[in-house]
């Protein structure tokens, strides 16, 4: 499972590091939207203070489980 798990993250950062090259060039030449307003950083902050949100309640949520199994 460990080597299943890092080949996956292996080629996963090869995706992105592709991804990056071939938007560095076309980001000079068209750089709209959200991104040349400067908004994107403020989604993306939204973005990923959802989702440690999320993160937090399951785990919460882990462990209020836990507790009741244990009682019970």
């Amino acid at each position: 499972m460990k080597k299943f798990i890092t080949t996956l993250l292996s080629m996963l950062l090869v995706f992105i590091a592709t991804a990056q090259d071939t938007a560095n060039d076309t980001a000079t030449a068209q750089s709209t939207g959200l991104r040349a307003d400067g908004k994107i950083y403020v989604v993306v902050a939204v973005i990923v203070t959802i989702l440690l949100g999320l993160y937090v309640y399951i785990i919460r949520l882990d462990r209020k489980i836990s507790k009741l199994e244990k009682h019970s």
